[in-house]
């Protein structure tokens, strides 16, 4: 079974049809390319799998279990985690303390615990710092010095780090993935490609959908693609195959 089926997924504003019975499928350790022009469904289909948008119609089942109906915390309790293509880090807080706010379901927030059990508290502590640290160590090995830095202080590439680190802290299942290189050299997306490929050999369980404008990068991480127009599938398969297709290149630059 799929980690993910989606099924004639749909979502309306008043009369526009933003996403048109999208269906699609992911498999554990998969890494999927989304892409299209702007405007074509992208980031709207992260959004119904998020809750953050309702469905109009459709069905979406995560391991084994629909999703129908649920909120945005039973998602991410269910192991999907996002991020965004603008940056929604705290950026006056420390990178431990945005870090924490990703990995939220597992930290004792019992008030009696809290209070009480001072070396028992202590020790959990103790252990996502811990966490924290051989999490940025993958992405960067100068990060883990940076833990009780503000975020603010951290370059374009480091938070974007940052963001992923926090989506990934909490060990999801599936990692969505919305446009990482947006505001950063080819460099510096090169390098941050290297590092979520770094990732994965920790966790090769984990699927990741990747929104994503760079074709060099989808072309590089994915092993599959599938491209939306005007909020439908218009092609899927191997990079190769879609960028090929003669819809895709008109869909992308228009007919001559």
């Amino acid at each position: 079974m799929s980690l993910l089926q989606c099924t004639d997924v749909t979502v309306r504003f008043g009369g526009l049809t933003a996403l048109n019975k999208l269906t699609l499928t992911i498999d554990r350790g998969e890494v999927l390319g989304l892409i299209g022009p702007n405007g074509s469904g992208k980031t709207t289909f992260f959004n119904a799998l998020t809750a953050l948008y309702p469905l109009a119609m459709g069905q979406i089942q995560f391991d084994g279990k629909g999703l129908h109906g649920q909120r945005p915390q039973a998602i991410y309790a269910a192991g999907i985690t996002r991020t965004f293509q603008r940056s929604r880090l705290c950026l006056s807080l420390s990178v431990f303390d945005n870090l924490m706010i990703g990995n939220h379901r597992a930290l004792q927030r019992d008030l009696w615990f809290n209070l009480l059990r001072r070396r028992a508290l202590a020790g959990e502590i103790e252990d996502n710092i811990e966490r924290a640290r051989a999490l940025l160590a993958t992405f960067s090995k100068r990060l883990p010095d940076q833990l009780y830095a503000p975020a603010g202080a951290l370059g374009m590439i480091d938070r974007r780090r940052v963001e992923v680190c926090r989506a990934l802290i909490s060990r999801p299942k599936l990692l969505l993935l919305d446009e990482p290189s947006a505001g950063m050299t080819h460099e510096e997306t090169r390098e941050l490609m290297d590092d979520i490929l770094l990732a994965r050999q920790v966790d090769p369980a984990l699927a990741v959908i990747l929104i994503e404008h760079e074709m060099g990068v989808i072309e590089r991480i994915t092993q599959r693609c599938i491209v939306l127009n005007f909020g439908q599938k218009l092609c899927e398969g191997p990079y190769a195959q879609v960028a090929a297709d003669p819809a895709v290149q008109q869909a992308y630059l228009g007919e001559d």
